[in-house]
């Protein structure tokens, strides 16, 4: 019998249909990849508004942030009826409107966001009005060597020493990742305290006060750090 070449085994082929069906797939996965992360975000954040527990903080973000708030529920600002007042010990109190904050120049700092409970986001960009800048305004008098923050959800607070709120690398942030800062990030205005853990940058600020010594905020009440400064942090007061 003659001898028949043995026939090499093979897989079965892909199509090409199927190939192309796989890559378009994948492309599409990849297209929608942002949408889905908005998406998911956004249903963090306003389960977070109801959750008086906390516990939708502890459910899983590819984006690095969560959401936290004290309160069972914020009420929300925009340019109608956003204000921003500064009093305390100043020569001369102001209320600044979302579209006055908005006019004046604006500063960019981008560094990364840590949180006490572990988590980390690299490289986040804030950008908004300098502290310092509002305070100069204001004109600060003595005795007065402290801020006092106050937000809009009616409870949250925080607090640095004068040296502190006038570093350049504190903000009165109107947006966060190169955008307005959304409802559930703490907008349209929050603080950001670069140098601090994220618990310093106050969420929904409406209130800056000067005061005459440091006034522990919500979390210092409850036994966290009065200076929450990240472990490799520049304490000058001169740094950025």
């Amino acid at each position: 019998m003659t001898n028949q070449p043995k026939r090499e085994t093979r897989g079965a082929p892909v199509g090409r249909r199927a190939f192309l069906g796989t890559l378009a797939a994948g492309a599409t996965a990849i297209a929608a990849a942002p949408y889905l992360q908005r998406g998911w975000e956004g249903a963090l954040g306003a389960a977070s508004q109801v959750d008086a527990t906390g516990l939708t903080g502890l459910l899983p973000n590819p984006g690095g942030f969560r959401y936290y708030s004290v309160v069972s529920s914020v009420p929300r600002k925009n340019e109608s009826n956003y204000a921003l007042r500064i009093g305390g010990l100043v020569d001369q109190p102001k209320t600044y409107t979302l579209s006055e904050l908005r006019a004046m120049p604006q500063t960019r700092v981008v560094h990364d966001v840590l949180c006490t409970d572990g988590w980390r986001v690299d490289d986040t960009p804030f950008a908004g009005v300098k502290l310092a800048d509002l305070l100069d305004a204001a004109g600060v008098r003595s005795p007065g060597t402290a801020i006092r923050f106050t937000c809009f959800d009616g409870a949250y607070t925080e607090s640095l020493t004068l040296e502190q709120a006038r570093r350049s690398d504190v903000l009165v942030a109107l947006s966060m990742q190169d955008k307005p800062i959304t409802h559930e990030h703490g907008g349209p205005v929050r603080l950001f305290v670069a140098p601090m853990y994220f618990y310093k940058s106050a969420k929904w600020l409406s209130g800056i006060e000067v005061t005459d010594r440091v006034i522990p905020g919500f979390w210092e009440e409850r036994g966290y750090a009065v200076d929450g400064w990240l472990d490799d942090a520049d304490r000058r007061s001169d740094a950025t």
